[in-house]
């Protein structure tokens, strides 16, 4: 492990945020001797980010922390073109006014991680969000071809993996997606100008497009600027990380309930404890290894911790406060609570009957009726605590408890409510 000077990088190489850094001597030298302005930027394809940009986000918390400048830079201009890394197919373009009510939702989230200061950024390490519309929606394209344009190799970009991928595999890539990569390095000749930003930060499907960046940089302004990215985040058995049946893991409330992103992180397996403890928490590193040392039901402990501390960060203190004491209530007392998952069914239909598998699905319990029927068929299906033995079985208004909702169990650790209205 290279011994570093700056505190910023130290961190971020003990706790494995690393995978690669086009110059890390160079770029640990200018973190110790002042403040660095760094960037990560998020395309606002939803109303919510995901658990997948976690990881960014947490390096842009750390930079505050240890004294640096983050900016979030929302893709109001790029989202209107669709990043093919990783996609075999074209994103759904959306409204203008779609995109701006999905920045607006997303900057609730970033005001968990980061401080905004007054919102304008004067403070030396104040946080910004800033949006690349601003600068990409008045281009003029005759005059960028020319400017900028002209400093990119078609050679060179068929070389990417988003660009092979798509290729290989005979899937439409089109144009407008094809400028993509050129407008995301404009982004950052735009912010080392208007900023002073010398570092870009991603996951490491975009080392490709991040260079592309620090290159412009280089020949239209002569200056230093830095790449950096994280390693694919993977879970021990090899999943991707936040990939789970139910779907994405997202970050804000309104997409997933603050029980459901606390047991996520509870679910965690074992293997992969300490691992998210440093990535997704700010634990001391000597109490993430007394954790990570525990074994048998004590990891059960830890991981609790995990999901306490990583549901404070991006909920706040009362939602974990909210989620651990509703998961104590269903999984040591047996009792339905309020925290859980509710899915409102019109009594007229209860008193007809639902199709146990159907009743599964439509609470998010199974990604699908099959899913749902093999469940039952494993004897992992519950309403309200008695075994499901049958696929076709009715879940009826006679099913509804003294507080007038069914608890629906999937396994020892997935629960959900069904309440007539």
């Amino acid at each position: 492990m290279t011994q570093l000077r700056s505190d910023f990088l130290t961190v971020l190489q003990e706790r494995g945020y690393i995978h690669q850094c086009s110059d890390l001597e160079a770029l640990d030298a200018k973190a110790a001797e002042g403040v660095v302005t760094a960037y990560v930027g998020y395309d606002a394809t939803a109303d919510s980010l995901h658990i997948g940009s976690l990881v960014s986000m947490m390096m842009l918390r750390w930079m505050q922390k240890t004294g640096h400048r983050p900016i979030v830079l929302m893709g109001g201009g790029t989202t209107k073109v669709g990043d093919p890394s990783g996609k075999d197919e074209s994103r759904q373009l959306l409204s203008a006014e779609e995109i701006d009510a999905n920045i607006a939702n997303i900057k609730t989230i970033f005001e968990h991680f980061l401080e905004f200061g007054d919102g304008a950024g004067r403070g030396p390490a104040d946080a910004i969000m800033v949006n690349n519309a601003d600068w990409l929606d008045t281009l003029e394209y005759i005059p960028f071809l020319r400017e900028v344009g002209r400093h990119f190799s078609i050679n060179r970009m068929l070389t990417f993996e988003s660009v092979k991928l798509r290729l290989e595999r005979e899937h439409s890539l089109s144009f407008l997606e094809f400028n993509y990569m050129i407008l995301q390095a404009y982004d950052y000749l735009e912010l080392y100008r208007r900023h002073d930003c010398t570092l870009q930060m991603g996951g490491s499907d975009q080392w490709g497009n991040i260079v592309n960046g620090t290159d412009l940089i280089r020949r239209m302004e002569s200056g230093d600027a830095f790449a950096l990215t994280t390693p694919l985040i993977t879970t021990a058995s090899g999943a991707k990380m936040g990939k789970t049946a139910q779907g994405a893991i997202w970050l804000n409330e309104a997409r997933l309930s603050h029980y459901d992103y606390w047991q996520f992180w509870r679910n965690t397996e074992d293997g992969d404890v300490g691992r998210f403890l440093k990535l997704f928490t700010e634990l001391p590193l000597d109490e993430i290894a007394r954790l990570e040392a525990l074994d048998g039901a004590e990891i059960n402990e830890a991981k609790k911790i995990l999901a306490d501390e990583a549901t404070k960060l991006c909920r706040g203190e009362a939602a974990a406060a909210e989620a651990a004491e509703t998961a104590r209530q269903t999984f040591e007392e047996g009792a339905a609570s309020e925290g859980l998952p509710v899915i409102e069914v019109p009594s007229a239909e209860l008193a007809e009957g639902i199709a146990a598998f159907d009743a599964f699905r439509r609470a998010g319990l199974a990604a699908s009726g099959g899913e749902a029927r093999r469940l039952i068929k494993g004897g992992g299906a519950r309403v309200n605590d008695a075994k499901v033995a049958d696929e076709n079985q009715q879940v009826t208004q006679s099913d509804l408890d003294g507080d007038g909702v069914i608890k629906l169990s999937a396994g020892k650790k997935r629960h959900a409510l069904i309440r007539a209205v």
